[in-house]
């Protein structure tokens, strides 16, 4: 039985490919906070609120509860990456439009649920965002301004 307590992992984070020493037992959260990137919030820490999502491979994830050893071979994306290009991305664009953030303390983790739905499903429709953001909890605004956000997000990147 080994007794390492720490991994050697290759990772491709926001478009850049990392290799970072991790513990066994360290969370994708905290890693990534440890980078400086803060977009994701430590909330619940249980994964029920949404606030740590960030996508691993292209879909959603708590990364509160998403151990950094299963990184290995992956690609992570933050909020933070969204405007690396110096725009904001459609869905940050249709959050503003539509006034969906009051504190913002949700709004990364329901940003990238929202992105990842609809690099899934360009075309959803209002049940399929309700259920995509099922795990998102917002205590401000209420839902309906981030669901029209995020439909009308799904418009504007497929030109409509």
């Amino acid at each position: 039985m080994s007794t390492e307590t720490s991994t050697t992992i290759t990772t491709r984070i926001n478009g850049r490919e990392q290799s970072l020493r991790v513990d066994n037992a360290d969370l994708l959260l905290d890693v990534l906070r440890d980078m400086g990137l803060r977009g994701a919030k430590a909330s619940c820490e249980m994964e029920v609120c949404g606030a740590c999502t960030v996508q691993l491979d292209g879909l959603p994830v708590s990364a509160c509860t998403t151990l950094a050893v299963e990184l290995d071979g992956r690609s992570v994306e933050t909020i933070e990456h969204l405007d690396a290009g110096g725009e904001m991305h459609p869905v940050q664009e249709a959050f503003l439009r539509h006034s969906a953030l009051q504190c913002g303390f949700c709004t990364p983790g329901m940003v990238m649920s929202v992105k990842a739905l609809l690099e899934v499903d360009p075309d959803p429709s209002r049940e399929d965002v309700v259920h995509w953001l099922e795990g998102s909890i917002c205590r401000c605004t209420g839902y309906a301004t981030i669901i029209d956000a995020a439909l009308d997000a799904a418009e504007a990147m497929r030109g409509v």
